[in-house]
């Protein structure tokens, strides 16, 4: 499989993954440790979702964009749009959410940089793996 296949196929079961353990956070999670964890897993899913899209993107670059956007998002919360299409809209809700918040834009930054480790450690590996003679990886 080209390198380039592999990481759409990798990046999209990290999307998957990722929804799963949100919803999981969300239905058994409250309080500051559920709403930051969702935060953080929000930017983890655009993350994913950028190197879907752009396979060959360097983890800096993905971790950036990933939070300049979950950033954009949050900033946007300051003026009355987001809130109104929330209240027609469960998938406005969960994608623009309704409220500013500041420690949310804390955990945006946890979730690009817990983004952005795990595809440097897992890309520093597969770097390092010695390939056998005439068989291509």
């Amino acid at each position: 499989m080209p390198p380039g296949h592999r990481t759409r196929l990798l990046a999209a079961l990290a999307a998957i993954l990722t929804v799963a353990a949100g919803l999981t956070v969300r239905a058994t999670a409250g309080g500051w440790f559920g709403a930051s964890a969702g935060d953080a897993l929000y930017t983890v899913l655009v993350y994913a979702l950028i190197v879907f899209v752009r396979p060959r993107i360097i983890p800096v670059r993905a971790a950036s964009g990933a939070l300049a956007l979950s950033w954009a998002v949050e900033l946007a919360q300051l003026t009355p749009v987001p809130a109104a299409l929330s209240e027609v809209s469960v998938v406005a809700r969960l994608v623009l959410g309704s409220t500013f918040g500041v420690a949310d834009l804390v955990a945006y930054a946890a979730g690009a940089v817990l983004a952005w480790a795990a595809h440097t450690l897992f890309g520093r590996g597969r770097r390092h793996r010695p390939e056998r003679a005439g068989v291509p990886s």
